[in-house]
């Protein structure tokens, strides 16, 4: 009698742990990581979080949002490389831990261009430049004249050594021969209130970080970054129409997933993307950021890696720029 409870009690166990492993399996197998290389609140975090939350509805799916921060996007990105290519993980990521960080570190967790396959560049904004209000400046040509009158004198904040905001900046000060001063901060919001309290005179950054601010008059945006005026800032003249068309910083997010991703998934995942960016609630709220949605194919996404890396590596080798 004892042997026959025992048998029930342990066929009733058995059975209680099958159920159990199918279940974690079935609930993993509907869960998505969403891996954002920067902090929350960044752009890309709030990019991922917008589109994240209708791509989990489309793929009947939960999505959960990772933040990794650390070493240039380079922590998030390679979690993503290393990831299964099963579909479970997505990354986001932007020019630097895709493509420029391969020029500016001797040594990388990943390869970006063996490792990782891009899927689609989701939403891009201007690089607004900005000016502590301290300088008596209200264009792109007076500040130019001022630094070239005073070199050396003036500095400018970046959000870290070897970001967009680092090189194009510097290839504004090499342009015109203001050896400008470099000051790195962690963040955009750091950077910013460095620039309010003029701790710098000016910054390369975001739109979405500067444009409150400008509003607000704590500080003034002379021009943007972009190879053409934006519709989201139609006031502000491209620093092109200066004769600086060398300086160009957009700052894109795509949509990554670890390379050697059957196909089938890289394309489902793609459609769904390319669906939601078309999504007229998401267009709304992408611009209230002063970003828009971009789209395309893989291929336009690559040839934008390219033309990055064909864009910054003639700055890095000049300046000796290395973050390792």
């Amino acid at each position: 009698m004892q042997r026959r409870k025992f048998v029930q009690w342990f066929s009733i166990a058995v059975l209680s742990c099958v159920g159990s492993a199918l279940h974690a399996q079935e609930a993993s197998k509907s869960t998505v990581r969403l891996i954002v290389p920067f902090g929350a609140g960044s752009t890309p975090d709030l990019v991922a979080r917008l589109v994240g939350e209708r791509l989990g509805v489309r793929l009947s799916k939960t999505i959960i949002v990772e933040n990794k921060a650390g070493s240039a996007g380079n922590i998030g990105t390679d979690a993503v490389a290393k990831a299964a290519p099963d579909g479970q993980t997505i990354g986001v990521g932007t020019p630097g831990p895709l493509a420029v960080n391969a020029l500016l570190f001797k040594r990388m967790p990943y390869d970006p261009a063996r490792d990782i396959e891009p899927v689609i560049v989701a939403a891009t904004q201007p690089a607004v430049l900005v000016v502590s209000n301290k300088l008596a400046v209200s264009s792109t040509s007076e500040l130019v004249a001022l630094l070239k009158k005073s070199p050396g004198k003036y500095s400018f904040a970046s959000i870290g050594a070897g970001s967009a905001s680092h090189l194009a900046m510097q290839t504004l000060s090499a342009r015109t021969a203001a050896d400008l001063v470099h000051v790195p901060y962690s963040g955009s919001g750091a950077a910013v209130t460095a620039v309010i309290s003029g701790e710098v005179d000016m910054a390369l950054l975001p739109a979405a970080a500067v444009m409150p601010q400008v509003k607000a008059g704590k500080i003034k945006s002379l021009a943007i970054a972009s190879a053409k005026r934006s519709t989201l800032l139609p006031g502000l003249p491209t620093l092109a129409e200066s004769g600086l068309a060398e300086v160009q910083a957009d700052a894109w997010i795509g949509f990554v997933v670890p390379a050697k991703t059957p196909p089938e998934i890289v394309k489902r995942l793609h459609n769904e993307l390319v669906q939601i960016l078309s999504e007229p609630a998401l267009k709304e709220k992408l611009q209230l950021q002063y970003m828009e949605p971009v789209g395309g194919t893989s291929e336009d996404f690559k040839r934008a890696l390219a033309a990055e890396v064909a864009r910054w590596k003639p700055v890095i080798q000049a300046h000796s720029i290395t973050l390792d």
